[in-house]
């Protein structure tokens, strides 16, 4: 936005104090509303199981609040959702043909798209994640954007970076997932918002990669000496509170309107190991 000369603030209200919100909205003369903002928990969302009027009340109220404001000032939201809100089925398998260089399905059709609705609830993060798109889908002003396991180019030192929390995990689920790399895709949602796109968008690059993939590129770029292990879903059910989402969802929409986008693993590659390796060079 700065690079683009565009006038923007920083919220001072919080989505658990709808009045606050509204109010700003009302005063800040501002055309678009982007909200990151939502309860997952500390350290992870198996949190929210034990407080779940906590969670309701910024991820459910707060939000719908929040795009209700919008709607009654005539102002833009875009809504950084999230897609932890589906699970590989019958119809959308773990195991499907993918092209060995880009990762991506070759059936689309066996991946979630947009018209999809939540079919995962077994984390109750989720759950209220699931209902809120839900709604949402009445608002005309509302850009959702279903973010998946978001990855930024500090892998060394931000905590809630994917590629720094698995890293240290002792142990890792080895299942391919969508991911969203935010260095490359984050233009692209200021570039929806500012052309009033609404509705439903899967906000990830095309194609799956596994955890155990994504930790090679950690293991050649950062640490030669890394290695991790793999357990099973069972396995790590005895370990955590809360469910976690498994899935592949559908890019095809997101990527014909950016051609240029890049699938999961070369983005990766350009968006984040490449450059790191470049920094620590000099």
């Amino acid at each position: 936005l700065e690079e683009e000369g565009v006038a923007y603030q920083y919220a001072a209200s919080r989505l658990e104090n709808p009045a606050d919100v509204a109010a700003e909205i009302a005063r800040s003369g501002r055309t678009h509303v982007l909200n990151a903002a939502g309860l997952t928990g500390r350290p992870n969302v198996d949190w929210c199981e034990t407080h779940k009027g906590d969670v309701i009340k910024v991820n459910v109220v707060g939000t719908l609040a929040l795009a209700d404001a919008c709607r009654r000032a005539g102002v833009h939201l875009t809504n950084f959702a999230t897609g932890c809100i589906f699970h590989y089925d019958e119809q959308h398998p773990q195991d499907v043909e993918r092209d060995p260089e880009t990762l991506v399905a070759k059936d689309a059709s066996l991946t979630f798209s947009e018209e999809d609705e939540a079919n995962f609830s077994g984390s109750f993060y989720s759950l209220t994640k699931g209902y809120v798109e839900k709604m949402l889908r009445s608002y005309s002003n509302v850009l959702t954007l279903r973010v998946r396991m978001p990855i930024d180019g500090d892998i060394t030192s931000n905590k809630r970076n994917f590629i720094y929390k698995i890293a240290h995990y002792p142990k890792v689920v080895d299942i391919p997932n969508s991911m969203t790399c935010l260095p490359e895709l984050l233009p692209y949602a200021l570039a929806l918002a500012q052309s009033g796109r609404t509705g439903v968008w899967n906000f990830t690059n095309p194609g799956a990669i596994s955890h155990g993939q994504v930790l090679e590129l950690y293991r050649d770029f950062v640490d030669p000496s890394f290695s991790w292990t793999v357990f099973s879903v069972d396995e790590q059910a005895k370990v955590i509170k809360a469910g976690r989402s498994n899935n592949e969802l559908d890019a095809s929409k997101l990527w014909a309107e950016f051609p240029g986008m890049l699938p999961i693993r070369q983005s990766l590659l350009e968006h984040v190991f490449k450059p790191f390796a470049v920094a620590q060079e000099e």
